[in-house]
């Protein structure tokens, strides 16, 4: 019987299949890949990320970006991970700052829109993965019921729903957006 070993990849391997039209997180050198996740998860993390965008560029305090910005955040072997939304506070990201590969800090907010083949256990279990490598707030965003779960550090998570505004925190001070505005018309 013959064992064969599976070649683990490098961030470089990931950024070379996503030439080639590969989609995917890279975990401990092992590549999961990823599929489209339809119109209503891609309008969501479009008005979070849009009201984000105009909040932040306006008072020049970062970066914003969406699904295909990587953050490398483990090497030997490389785990290379992306959001849906990501906030780099200049301080950690100046936006003048021209990041070809994948960035090599962690933002400071990450939000993540549950897809339809996701589990609620999935997208937490990828937050709280967010916040041990030093995410300071992250969102998880669950279209189905129109709520979005609050984790921070040190925290229990919040979940807010109806009226509520999601917000900044001490992350991204002065930033808050109903969730109507997240989701959409009812």
């Amino acid at each position: 019987m013959t064992l064969t070993e599976t070649k683990l990849l490098t961030a470089d391997d990931l950024l070379c299949l996503h030439g080639k039209g590969v989609r995917g997180d890279l975990i401990q050198g092992v590549l999961h890949e990823t599929m489209p996740s339809g119109i209503r998860h891609s309008k969501i993390g479009m008005r979070l990320g849009s009201a984000l965008l105009g909040f932040v560029d306006a008072a020049g305090l970062g970066t914003v970006v969406g699904p295909d910005a990587g953050v490398w955040l483990e090497r030997d072997p490389d785990t290379v991970r992306a959001a849906d939304v990501g906030y780099f506070s200049a301080a950690n990201m100046h936006p003048d700052v021209d990041v070809v590969g994948y960035a090599e800090v962690v933002p400071d907010l990450v939000a993540e829109v549950r897809s339809p083949s996701d589990s609620r256990r999935e997208v937490h279990d990828k937050a709280r993965m967010w916040l041990r490598h030093g995410v300071r707030l992250a969102w998880v965003v669950h279209p189905d019921d129109r709520t979005i779960d609050v984790h921070r550090p040190d925290h229990a998570v919040t979940t807010l729903s109806g009226d509520a505004a999601l917000d900044g925190a001490d992350v991204l001070p002065g930033f808050t957006c109903s969730l109507d505005d997240v989701f959409g018309p009812r």
